[in-house]
């Protein structure tokens, strides 16, 4: 059985992204992000030390630990937790979240910014996120962009 996981961690190492992630129906986010609102006002961004190359005012410990297969909200032009939550709400409210849900938060949370990066948030706990550029070889990248402007 070792031998299955540690093949396992070495597939998510080498890059491959998760086969299983699903943005929600249209319809059936409508549903789900009324039944969000009323906590709503609980969603939060704590970000990650290791996709940010300085750590602006996202008051993060260590401030910045930039892994070297990790991207970098950096490139993107992320530089405040004002910014990260704008675009976290901005990905729920036009209902570009995961079927999968953990509490009644979704799983994921996708947003494209203003000059077409398209990102992925994860949920880390009861409303607390972390999000980061989803890598340019992420075969789901074109999906999340193709919802996101069709809204």
């Amino acid at each position: 059985m070792l031998m299955v996981d540690a093949i396992v961690a070495m597939r998510r190492r080498s890059g491959k992204f998760n086969p299983k992630r699903r943005i929600c129906a249209p319809t059936l986010a409508q549903v789900r992000l009324a039944a969000l609102q009323p906590i709503l006002a609980r969603l939060h961004y704590g970000g990650n030390p290791e996709h940010k190359r300085n750590p602006g005012d996202f008051g993060l410990n260590p401030p910045c630990q930039p892994r070297p297969s990790k991207t970098l909200c950096d490139q993107v032009k992320i530089f405040t937790r004002t910014e990260a939550i704008s675009l976290l709400r901005e990905g729920l409210l036009r209902g570009v979240f995961s079927v999968q849900e953990r509490n009644g938060w979704p799983q994921n949370v996708w947003s494209v910014t203003k000059s077409g990066e398209p990102l992925e948030a994860q949920l880390e706990g009861d409303g607390v996120y972390h999000g980061y550029p989803m890598p340019a070889d992420d075969p789901f990248r074109e999906e999340v962009i193709q919802r996101w402007n069709s809204k």
